[in-house]
This record gives structure tokens, C-alpha cells and sequence, in this order.
């Protein structure tokens, strides 16, 4: 059955929850692993790879998936919320043991894939928040996502509280990511646009925008084309094959060959299912 995309078209801001005038995003703060000093590569034209422990290696207990990770090569890791169900002392040694820098984790996801955006809990979702952050400068990682959650009836003027709640509570940096429908259906943000017009009405240079290409190709197509024009919102990239969701293929490389051309430095995220049991980053052996 094929795809329906949804043609990206720039819409206008939320309307501010708190009646304040809000300024279009103009955005300062560095992507992930982008400065001189994060993740330093002696190979300049090298890509770099983050290992998303929930894809990669979903049948291993949490800490040996981080420790997998830098057996097999990978720069960085990046987790969903299995971080904040783990003994802190036992997650502090896998960390010490891999060696590897935390890029981001999400806040506590439920049955529901967060609940920020879910009617009525608002309260829920600013304690995720605080959880998820306080977690993040515990063990250093750069960056919390924030998850509007899968509802028949999103409360966008909440989610825009609840994201200034999360930008205004640190200098990390704040990520939110549209999930197309055909993976993550009923999510309450499904298309890029939408996400521009949050990042927009939450006017915080630390909110970035979490560039899926799985997601972004399969809502809309022409990512690569989506990444150069919004290249000053986005915080974070992850790749995947389209439509499987596996190990990148060939459109996608040419994708991540874009990146780099618009200037991208930083790792990419690697999430996506892998077809066999060798598992190393894109192009290593």
C-alpha cells in the first residue's frame, strides 16, 4: 500500500498560551556533538555515529546495549527512557565502562509515547521533565526530548507550556520530533510544520528540532531539500532506511551526503532495526 505524503507547508504560530507575543525562532545553540570540543574525530570528513539502544539492540538487557555500543565502534549512544528505569550506580559503570558520550534520552514515554501534549496532564508532564533532566545532568547528556504523547485530542497550547517549562529549566538543549502517522499513529505532532510552529511559539533558542529522516521522508518526502531549508532549527539527526526502517540505504546516504554538504558536523543518530547480528555503524567494518 503506498504512502501518503503530506506536502510540507510553512502554517502559522500557535497562538501564545500565556496571550504574550512570540518572535519566529532564531536559534544560537549548537547541534549535538558540534563543537570543537564534542566528540573530536581526526578524520574531518568522517561521519559519526550515535547507537539508539532501544533499535539496535532491543533483546539485550539496558547497560550491556550501551556497552555493545562501543564494542562495535559507535562515537555516542542516545537512549529512549530505559535510563530512567535503571540503578543509577549500575548506569553510571556501564557508562564508565563504554566510554562513550550520552547525546540525548527522552522523558518517561508510557503506554501513551510521552503525555505532554495529553489533555489534562500537564502536571505529569512538567515532572517527566524535571525527572528526565535531572537524570541528564547526573550523567551528562546533552540533550532531554520532550514527547507530545499519542492522543485522539492534543492540547498544543499545553505542550507549549510544557516545553518553556523544559527550555526555561536548563542550558541543555530541549528536542522535539514529529512523528509521521504511519509509524506513530494518533501522535500529536506528526509533520514538520507543525513542529516549526511549536518551536516557534515557544521562542527559546534551546528548543531544537529532532530531524528523523524516516519520519520526514515518509510524511513528506524531499528531506534532504526540508534539512537545508530549516538547517537552523534542528538539534539532532537519526537515519533509517525508507520504508523499512533498516540499516541506511542508498537514498539515505545520499541524504546524509546532503547533511554534510549543508554543513552538518555533528553524529548522526542510528535508529533503526538491524537485519542481522552484525551490528556497526554505516560504512565501518
Amino acid at each position: 500500500m503506498p504512502i501518503e505524503r503530506q506536502p510540507f507547508q510553512q502554517i502559522g504560530p500557535l497562538v501564545a498560551a500565556d496571550g504574550a507575543d512570540r518572535q519566529p525562532f532564531h536559534g544560537t545553540h549548537l547541534p549535538l556533538g558540534s563543537s570543537a570540543r564534542d566528540l573530536s574525530d581526526p578524520r574531518p570528513d568522517a561521519n559519526r555515529w550515535s547507537a539508539n539502544t532501544g533499535f539496535l539492540w532491543p533483546h539485550l538487557p539496558f547497560c550491556d546495549r550501551i556497552r555493545a555500543a562501543a564494542a562495535a565502534g559507535f562515537d555516542a549512544v542516545e537512549f529512549h527512557d530505559e535510563a530512567q528505569r535503571t540503578d543509577p550506580a549500575v548506569l553510571h559503570a556501564a557508562l564508565r565502562d563504554a566510554a562513550l558520550p550520552v547525546l540525548s534520552l527522552n522523558v518517561a514515554m508510557g503506554a501513551t509515547g510521552g503525555r505532554a501534549a495529553m489533555r489534562g496532564a500537564e502536571d505529569d508532564a512538567r515532572r517527566d521533565v524535571d525527572a528526565a533532566l535531572a537524570l541528564a545532568d547526573g550523567i551528562g547528556t546533552r540533550a532531554v526530548h520532550v514527547l507530545a504523547g499519542r492522543t485522539g485530542d492534543p492540547d498544543l497550547g499545553q505542550f507549549v507550556r510544557v516545553l518553556r517549562h523544559a527550555a526555561g529549566s536548563t542550558d541543555r538543549t530541549i528536542l522535539i520530533e514529529p512523528l509521521c502517522s504511519a509509524a506513530a499513529p494518533g501522535y500529536a505532532l506528526p509533520t514538520l510544520d507543525l513542529a516549526i510552529r511549536v518551536q516557534d511559539d515557544v521562542g527559546a533558542p534551546n528548543l531544537r528540532i529532532l530531524f528523523d529522516y524516516y519520519h520526514i521522508e515518509t510524511a513528506h518526502g524531499g528531506a534532504a531539500d526540508l534539512f537545508r531549508r530549516h538547517r537552523a532549527r534542528i538539534g539532532h539527526v537519526q537515519i533509517a532506511s525508507v520504508p523499512a526502517r533498516t540499516a541506511p540505504a542508498a537514498a539515505t546516504h545520499a541524504f546524509i551526503d546532503a547533511c554534510r554538504r549543508a554543513g552538518w558536523t555533528a553524529p548522526f543518530g542510528c535508529e533503526y532495526r538491524p537485519e542481522g547480528p552484525d551490528i556497526r555503524p554505516p560504512g565501518r567494518s
